[in-house]
C-alpha cells in the first residue's frame, strides 16, 4: 500500500471536529482517516495549545502547517492475519450473511468449519466493508433538533431567454428547514459546486444566519464517493463548510426519507412556483423565486405542522443559527505545479517565487481572488497576492543568498552594499549604476564590490576617491590602479620625508674597506 499524504483540508477538519467534541473514531470516520492518523495529529495540536470544546480557536493554515511539522508519518499498516483469514473464506461467509445470520452465529460457524477463531469485531469489519452485507430497514423518524438545513437539486423546466432568444433548461437548489418547514429556492442553469456555493451563499442572506447543519443529496459536485458509513467529500466543499462553520450530514445513497422534508417540498416548489409563468431571464426568475419563497411558500399554513413557515422559523429556529456571513465566499482553486530550476511556479498565467530551500519539487497551490497560497504537502511555504495573466511576483526572501539584487535589478541594494567598503566606494558605484543600461551598470557595480572584496576596503576607496578627482568612472580602471599598486605608491610619495634628529653623525651603512680597489690596496702599502 502506497503511502498517501494527507490534504491541509482534511487534517483542518479532523481538528476542528475533534474541537466540536467528536472522539477519535467519529473523526475518524467523518474524514475518512486512519484513527491512529488522527490520534497522532490530535495529539500534536493538544502539545500546541488546541482543547476539548475550543470552537472559537483559530485552526489556519500557520497552525496545521506547525501540526504538521512535528507529526512523522510512519509506515502504513498491513491487512492482519484474521483479516486474510477472513478474506480466504470470503464464500463461505457470504452464504452464511445471505442465509440472514448474524455476525455472531457467522463466528461461530466459521470456527466450527476452520478452527480458528476470528475477532467479532474484525468479522463485523469485514462484512461491511468488503461484502457490503447488512440492510436495515427504513424507519419514520421524528424532526431533528432545529438548526438543519435539508437541500436538494430539482429540475423545472425550460424558459426562454429574450435578449438572445436561446432556451434553456432551468434548475433550482431547494432549501428546506427541517423544523419550521421554511424553504429558499434558487433557480440555476447547472448542478454543479459553483451553482451550490451561490445558492448556499444567497440561503444565508435570505434566512439571515447559516444553519449549524447541512443536510444534503449525494450529488457528485459535493460527494466524491458516497457510502452509508464513510462517505467522501469533495475537498472544496469541505473548504466551504470550515470558511462558514456548518457541518455536513449527508443523507443515504438512495433514501429519500433521510431528507423528507425537502423532498416533500419538490413537487410543490415546480408547480406552485414554475408553472404558468413566462421568465425572460435568469435573474427575473431569482427575483420571483425570493419573493414566492418568503410571500407565498413562506405565509402558507404548513399541511404537517398547521404553522406558518416563517412564524415557525422567526419562533424556533433563528436563534440557533450561526451569524451571517458578511461578505460573498471566495472560492479558492486547488492545483499542483512543479517548481523549476529557477525557483518559480507558474500559477493561472502568473508567475510567483518559491523559497530556494525547496528546491525542485511538486507543491499544491490554492488560489483566490487575493491570495496564492503555496503548500508543501500540508504544511504553508509561501503567501502571495494574487497577480493578473502576466504579472510576476517575486519576493527578494525567496532568492538565492546574494543572487536577490541581481533577479529584481536592484541597484540601490548594491549601492548600499557598496557604502560599507567606504564612503567613496559608495559614491563610485552610485556613478556606475547610472546610464540607460541596466545590465551593464549593475555588472559593473558587481565587479566593484568583488575588487573591494579582493584588495580591502581602504585600498578601493582610495583609487576610488583618486578617480572621482579626475571624473573617471570606469570600474576597470580601478582594477589596474588596484592591480599594480599605484595607490600605495602615491601614498608614499605624497609622504614628507623624515629628517634625522639634529645632532646625529650621518654614516655609511658599509665599511670603507669595501669601496677599495685592488690598486689603492697595494699604493697602502
Amino acid at each position: 500500500m502506497a503511502f498517501r499524504e494527507l490534504h491541509v483540508v482534511e487534517i483542518k477538519e479532523a481538528l476542528r471536529l475533534w474541537a466540536r467534541g467528536h472522539g477519535l473514531r467519529a473523526v475518524a470516520k467523518r474524514t475518512g482517516l486512519n484513527r491512529k492518523t488522527v490520534r497522532r495529529h490530535i495529539d500534536v495540536a493538544c502539545g500546541l495549545g488546541l482543547e476539548r470544546g475550543d470552537e472559537g480557536r483559530a485552526i489556519d493554515d500557520l497552525f496545521v502547517s506547525d501540526v504538521v511539522a512535528r507529526v512523522r508519518p510512519g509506515a502504513p499498516a498491513l491487512a492482519g492475519a484474521m483479516r486474510e483469514h477472513c478474506r480466504v473464506h470470503a464464500g463461505l461467509i457470504e452464504g452464511w450473511v445471505g442465509e440472514g445470520c448474524k455476525n455472531p452465529k457467522v463466528l461461530r460457524l466459521l470456527h466450527r468449519h476452520t478452527g480458528v477463531k476470528v475477532p467479532l469485531r474484525t468479522l463485523q469489519r469485514f462484512v461491511r466493508e468488503e461484502l457490503r452485507a447488512g440492510q436495515h430497514d427504513t424507519l419514520r423518524i421524528v424532526d431533528s433538533e432545529p438548526g438543519v438545513l435539508e437541500m436538494d437539486f430539482l429540475k423545472l423546466g425550460e424558459f426562454v431567454d429574450r435578449a438572445t432568444g436561446t432556451t434553456h433548461t432551468l434548475s433550482a437548489l431547494l432549501c428546506t428547514a427541517s423544523v419550521s418547514r421554511h424553504q429558499f429556492l434558487w433557480p440555476c442553469l447547472r448542478q454543479n459546486l459553483d451553482s451550490v456555493i451561490e445558492g448556499l451563499e444567497a440561503a444565508w442572506a435570505f434566512f439571515g444566519g447559516v444553519f449549524p447543519v447541512l443536510l444534503p443529496d449525494n450529488p457528485r459536485p459535493l460527494v466524491q464517493r458516497a457510502d452509508t458509513i464513510d462517505p467522501v467529500f469533495n475537498r472544496d466543499f469541505v473548504e466551504y463548510a470550515q470558511a462558514r462553520g456548518f457541518a455536513i450530514d449527508p443523507a443515504r445513497v438512495r433514501k429519500p426519507k433521510d431528507k423528507a422534508r425537502v423532498e416533500r417540498q419538490v413537487q410543490y416548489a415546480r408547480n406552485d412556483y414554475f408553472r404558468g409563468e413566462d421568465f425572460g431571464s435568469l435573474e427575473e426568475a431569482r427575483i420571483e423565486a425570493r419573493r414566492w419563497s418568503l410571500e407565498e411558500a413562506g405565509q402558507r399554513i404548513h399541511g404537517r405542522t398547521r404553522r406558518r413557515p416563517v412564524e415557525a422559523f422567526e419562533a424556533v429556529e433563528r436563534a440557533v443559527l450561526l451569524a451571517a456571513p458578511e461578505r460573498l465566499y471566495d472560492r479558492p482553486v486547488w492545483g499542483s505545479f512543479k517548481v523549476g530550476r529557477d525557483h518559480a511556479v507558474v500559477v493561472a498565467y502568473a508567475l510567483y517565487s518559491v523559497p530556494f530551500g525547496l528546491g525542485e519539487c511538486e507543491l499544491r497551490i490554492r488560489r483566490d481572488r487575493s491570495t496564492v497560497k503555496l503548500y508543501k504537502g500540508a504544511r504553508l511555504v509561501k503567501v502571495h497576492p494574487r497577480q493578473p495573466e502576466g504579472g510576476t511576483h517575486i519576493d527578494p526572501v525567496d532568492l538565492p543568498p546574494g543572487k536577490a539584487a541581481l533577479a529584481t535589478r536592484d541597484t540601490e541594494s548594491l549601492c548600499r552594499t557598496a557604502d560599507g567598503f567606504g564612503e567613496h566606494v559608495g559614491t563610485y558605484a552610485r556613478r556606475l549604476a547610472e546610464g540607460p543600461l541596466p545590465w551593464s551598470r549593475i555588472r559593473h557595480v558587481y565587479r566593484l564590490l568583488g575588487l573591494a572584496r579582493r584588495y580591502g576596503a581602504d585600498a578601493t576607496d582610495e583609487a576610488c576617491a583618486r578617480a572621482l578627482e579626475v571624473e573617471v568612472v570606469e570600474v576597470k580602471r580601478i582594477d589596474r590602479m588596484l592591480e599594480k599598486g599605484l595607490t600605495t605608491r602615491r601614498l608614499l610619495q605624497s609622504a614628507p620625508p623624515q629628517r634625522p634628529p639634529s645632532g646625529t653623525v650621518l654614516r655609511f651603512a658599509r665599511l670603507r674597506s669595501e669601496f677599495r680597489s685592488p690598486g689603492d690596496a697595494d699604493a697602502t702599502a
